[in-house]
């Protein structure tokens, strides 16, 4: 592996890691009822995106695994909010949904921390995305937890004349 490479992938390692110490620290810092404020129609609660956070880890483990051990597999678009015809369940409670996330995520890094370097630029196909593979669906994990974390801030402390329109 290049040593950019190598740098990239020790980076988004310790991101993925290091995303579980920043949820838990910024969501303690939240009081407990704005975790589950409604602040628009159709958008999540911070209680709801922590709970996605954290229900989302096995799906990512189980691509990642597939990803490693079989050759170029094919996966179909997650869309959590079909996989129900219903209303979503109230979220567990914020502390059990933070350590669901912890267990989920140390177990992608712990399988992501014993591959070879060569197994980082193993490939799958996606129908979403023109490439699609360990290395780009570890960063776009990261990504994600990113994303929702914003979200968590945005929903928090941002006025609601300024909080941007999309839901979720």
């Amino acid at each position: 592996m290049h040593s950019t490479q190598q740098s990239e992938t020790d980076t988004i390692l310790r991101g993925l890691q290091d995303s579980c110490t920043i949820l838990s620290g910024f969501v303690a810092a939240i009081p407990e009822e704005a975790l589950h404020r409604v602040r628009g129609e159709g958008f999540w609660t911070i209680a709801q995106h922590v709970a996605h956070l954290a229900d989302v880890q096995p799906m990512g483990l189980g691509r990642l695994t597939r990803m490693l051990q079989e050759d170029t597999p094919e996966f179909i678009p997650f869309f959590p909010d079909e996989e129900t015809n219903s209303k979503p369940a109230p979220p567990p409670p914020v502390q059990q949904s933070l350590a669901d996330f912890q267990k989920g995520r140390q177990a992608i890094v712990d399988l992501l921390t014993g591959i070879a370097p060569a197994d980082w630029a193993r490939t799958a196909i996606h129908p979403e995305y023109q490439q699609y593979g360990v290395q780009i669906f570890a960063r776009h994990i990261l990504m994600h937890d990113h994303w929702h974390m914003y979200r968590i801030e945005e929903l928090w402390l941002t006025r609601d004349a300024y909080l941007t329109s999309m839901g979720g």
